[in-house]
């Protein structure tokens, strides 16, 4: 799933202390443009409120951009403000809806819509000098965009790309800002949200390998945390591994734990859970442990050397995703002495100050990930049934501060602010802002970001009276002022839009807080089968004109067609969705520089009868123009990192492990010669000669053409390669991947993957464009020159059709 944010900000990492476990700081810029006055999901006067009011503050003319490639369910230009009750022309009726189709894993389709409420109309554009870039400039406003319709219009088939300039931020009744809403269908999200825990009140690990984003763990009370695992030596090390000693004793009560990744440390949350259900948090900051995931392989292959693969899953998820399993399952530790081949340590603190280690492997020990929208994390369904509000559909202050200390406990001191009942609708809404905004109740704002709601759309003429009639009773703005009311809802009419989107009027859908929905699917590293597609450049090759390498445009030889590409890359594209969650590679920089490298190494995706997909074209027959084929020959190139020489396919095999990758029965394939190159007794070279190699007898190994033709192992290859690559400052091309951006970076990662100079361009030039199509970043034209460490480049940026 690719989604961004509709302000696209430049952001910094930060050096500071805390900065190292932010995992995503352009997402907390945008929370900080979140306008008091327009909070989810409840109005300054207790209505729903079911989007967010969006300010840039720093930058008024900063575009506002789709979040996601989708297509267009209604739109409306104006070339002017609409006028208010009071002939005020100071409300922008301009917006675009979307609606957008992805994947976040296999057979897990994502259907929702994003709304854009409020922009600028062309006279004010004018006025304020925002001039959009040319039409056929990367992510421009679109023609029909630029033109007034005068009123709310079907989209008509009309698509956007993420990323494209919708409009410029307007005002409603003389407040400039954006309101931006996220919603879903009842049938889309009962098609997506029925498969996760989403408004169950316990999670149970799922059967399912749809696991993505951060991972949690549900530890009953009165658990044993030891001091050290069970076998260290006197160097506290298990089969070579450190575990620093700890504390040992038991946790009083339940704990939630969080643990994510970020740039090769592993950081853990812990919040302990009171038989009230009330929490303490007992990390005040994440405990990071430094270079955990960049030694990941090292430390699977250490602990479960009957099947590494499996062991690194263990650390990354806590349970193991890929079926079958080599490691037979944990034993009841209640009624079994048997020893766990899938014992996975964790130090997790347990009480305030202390932490040790336990074994998460065990059944008792609840897994689940951001795929499940576990509760405790804040996600809450809020229905008719459930909705905190008063029998005229408003916000209940009282009900909201009842769910809010049954969710996370009191929040405020006993006995602040006046009863309910002596209070007057004003009185009513003011208390409310003041609980959903004040600075110290941080808490219930984290928690109203977690409610999805069942709630009609306001932006739904069927739902106009309904919504505002309570205006008209005692002491409500317009009691006794039928006409006034009336003038009201005109003005709302001309917002409202619904009767053009083609959804059903008067029923209710399903909202969610926004930046969450976006901040927490940003986290799914799983790619659809037009998103892969779409990192690989229509102009994929590349040749020297002067002092500067340029695109090759003259033949169709130089053209990449977006069906073939699709075609191709169907067998594989779920697997390597898999492979990129499983090896961490679904933070945004290294998804793109994970996959430029798979661009250029599967030959563009191209699959021809000479030459096959996934197999070194010449099959490793001796070229002098590459005289390594004289020494790895049958180890050629294969997958979709293209594993070559018998050492990589040797080490493979140890982390894959023999239920995965048997021996091999029979005689081996061979694609060049109808002589296998492998026998029972033939040698190979395990690395070059020069390189210190020496030969190895294979037999009775895995066939090698297993990587190339079996689809998981030539995805999975990929990964195993990219975590397992030793470099000078230690192993994982992910610690490449995670310096700062920049073409000495990918040259550095060019060289571990390739190790020479082959495709050294075209790689630079796939990896700027993949960042363009999977970062955050916008470009200005459709050409960017880059200054590498292998030469000047003009980059094109021109996408598969």
């Amino acid at each position: 799933m690719i989604i961004s944010p509709p302000f696209l900000l430049p952001v910094s990492t930060g050096s500071a202390p805390d900065a190292r476990s932010k995992d995503d700081p352009l997402m907390d810029e945008l929370d900080k443009m979140t306008d008091s006055g327009g909070i989810y999901p409840i109005a300054f006067d207790r209505r729903w409120h079911t989007g967010l009011h969006l300010v840039p503050r720093s930058n008024a003319s900063l575009p506002v951009r789709a979040i996601a490639d989708g297509e267009v369910a209604a739109y409306g230009v104006y070339q002017t403000p609409v006028a208010d009750v009071f002939d005020d022309k100071n409300t922008n009726a301009g917006f675009v809806l979307l609606r957008h189709t992805t994947e976040t894993g296999e057979n897990r389709e994502l259907t929702f819509y994003s709304l854009y409420m409020h922009l600028l109309d062309l006279a004010g554009m004018t006025t304020d000098g925002i001039q959009p870039p040319a039409v056929n400039e990367p992510h421009s406003m679109p023609d029909w965009l630029r033109y007034p319709t005068g009123a709310a219009v079907s989209g008509g088939g009309r698509k956007v790309r993420r990323k494209d300039i919708l409009g410029y931020t307007g005002d409603c009744q003389g407040k400039r800002h954006l309101h931006f809403e996220i919603f879903m269908t009842p049938g889309d999200f009962d098609a997506y949200f029925g498969a996760t825990q989403l408004g169950h009140p316990h999670v149970e690990t799922p059967q399912g390998s749809d696991c993505w984003g951060h991972s949690y763990y549900v530890i009953p009370a009165n658990q044993t945390f030891r001091a050290q695992p069970p076998g260290v030596d006197a160097h506290s090390k298990l089969h070579g591994i450190k575990f620093a000693p700890r504390q040992e004793g038991q946790n009083e009560h339940p704990l939630y734990v969080e643990v994510y990744f970020h740039k090769g440390d592993k950081f853990t949350n812990v919040w302990s859970v009171a038989t009230d259900g009330s929490r303490t948090l007992l990390t005040p900051d994440p405990v990071g442990e430094p270079q955990f995931e960049y030694e990941m392989y090292k430390r699977a292959s250490a602990l479960y050397s009957t099947c590494a693969s499996d062991g690194y899953e263990m650390l990354r998820f806590g349970r193991i995703l890929s079926q079958p399993a080599t490691l037979p399952p944990a034993p009841d530790q209640e009624t079994s002495a048997a020893p766990n081949p899938r014992a996975t340590w964790y130090c997790i603190p347990f009480a305030s100050g202390q932490q040790g280690y336990i074994d998460i492997s065990k059944p008792s020990i609840k897994k689940v990930s951001d795929a499940d929208f576990p509760f405790f994390m804040g996600w809450r369904k809020i229905q008719a049934q459930t909705a905190p509000v008063d029998p005229n559909g408003l916000w209940d202050l009282d009900k909201l501060k009842a769910l809010v200390r049954t969710s996370i406990g009191n929040v405020e001191a006993a006995g602040s602010g006046a009863a309910a009942a002596q209070q007057t609708a004003e009185q009513k809404s003011e208390a409310m802002r003041h609980y959903i905004s004040d600075p110290d109740h941080k808490a219930v704002q984290a928690l109203l970001h977690g409610f999805v709601c069942e709630a009609p759309s306001e932006w739904d003429s069927a739902n106009l009276d309904p919504r505002y009639r309570n205006l008209l009773d005692e002491g409500e703005h317009f009691e006794g002022n039928q006409d006034a009311y009336n003038k009201f809802l005109d003005f709302v009419k001309k917002l409202q839009f619904w009767d053009k989107t083609g959804l059903p009027a008067g029923g209710k859908v399903w909202f969610f807080h926004p930046l969450a929905f976006i901040r927490h699917f940003r986290r799914c590293g799983w790619l659809s089968a037009n998103e892969l597609a779409k990192t690989m450049p229509k102009f994929p090759f590349y040749g020297r004109q002067g002092n500067i390498y340029i695109a090759l445009k003259g033949s169709a030889i130089y053209t990449m067609d977006g069906e073939s590409i699709k075609t191709a890359q169907r067998p594989f594209v779920n697997h390597l969705s898999q492979a990129i969650i499983k090896y961490g590679l679904a933070p945004l920089h290294r998804r793109a520089l994970f996959l430029a490298q798979a661009n250029w190494e599967t030959a563009q995706w191209r699959n021809i009868t000479a030459h096959p997909i996934m197999h070194e074209w010449g099959y490793g027959a001796y070229n002098a123009g590459n005289p390594a084929t004289q020494f790895y020959a049958t180890f050629y190139g294969r997958g979709a990192m293209q594993l070559t020489w018998a050492a990589n396919y040797r080490d493979y095999g140890n982390f894959c492990g023999t239920v995965r990758l048997p021996n091999h029965v029979g005689v081996y394939s061979d694609r060049l010669s109808n002589a296998p190159r492998i026998t029972g007794t033939s040698t190979h070279w395990t690395v070059a000669p020069s390189d210190h190699g020496t030969q190895i007898t294979w037999a009775p190994r895995f066939d090698p053409n297993v990587v190339a033709d079996d689809p998981f192992h030539a995805c999975n290859s990929a990964g195993f390669y990219w975590i397992s690559k030793p470099f000078q400052t230690g192993i994982n091309i992910s610690r490449k991947a995670d310096q700062a951006w920049g073409y000495q970076t990918v040259q550095n990662i060019s060289r571990g993957v390739n190790g020479g100079s082959n495709g050294k361009i075209e790689r630079q030039a796939y990896s700027a464009f993949a960042a363009h199509i999977l970062l955050d970043s916008t470009i200005n034209g459709r050409e960017e020159t880059i200054n590498t460490p292998v030469g000047t480049i003009r980059v094109d940026f021109k996408e598969i059709e």
